[in-house]
């Protein structure tokens, strides 16, 4: 019961994961993340054309968030676990401030100036190219990390990322979910 309220998991999965592993509720909950992402991949390609805009407004009424967040099925959208993704999300974006939802919208130009400012600041160093090039691939990475919304370390639990916790949701909820557009406001700026 413990493990099912910690991952959400359903009964079967919740004893045949603690099996596995031997008992252990930590081990066991990874187990089960990690099968939830698996079933994640599986149901990507499905549509989801169901969902909901989740939004946060400050309490100072000066900061506010919205999220896009579909799934494929409207029944699926008015569970308590759907909601609270959503509502998850969107405290992440109010949080976090992502620029871009995934690194396939960073515009090309974006990029490419990235990579010559890493270039710049590479350039009194007295290294062969190849290592160069993996340097600016790693800045690049973490500029994405920063960046992307569902590359970007969960603000509530830093040992997932945005997407992991989505794929976790998918695997949970058994149906595709997509994030389609974020936007945060802050008064002012």
């Amino acid at each position: 019961m413990q493990l099912r309220a910690m991952t959400g998991a359903a009964m079967m999965d919740a004893k045949s994961a603690l099996e596995e592993v031997g008992g252990d509720l930590t081990q066991a909950a990874e187990l089960l993340r990690k099968k939830g992402i698996a079933k994640a991949d599986k149901k990507a390609e499905r549509a989801t054309k169901e969902g909901q805009v989740f939004t946060y407004l400050h309490s100072n009424k000066k900061l506010g968030a919205m999220v896009e967040l579909f799934c494929e099925t409207d029944f699926v959208a008015k569970t308590e676990q759907f909601q609270t993704l959503g509502n998850d999300l969107v405290l992440h974006v109010a949080a976090m401030n992502p620029i871009y939802v995934k690194r396939e919208d960073v515009p090309v130009e974006i990029i490419e100036k990235e990579k010559e400012i890493y270039r710049a600041e590479l350039s009194s160093q007295n290294k062969p190219a190849e290592i160069i090039e993996k340097i600016i691939e790693g800045k690049l990475n973490k500029f994405y990390s920063d960046n992307c919304f569902l590359e970007q370390q969960f603000v509530k639990d830093d040992t997932q990322t945005i997407e992991e916790l989505v794929k976790s949701a998918i695997g949970t909820l058994g149906e595709n979910m997509q994030v389609g557009r974020i936007m945060r406001m802050n008064l002012g700026e």
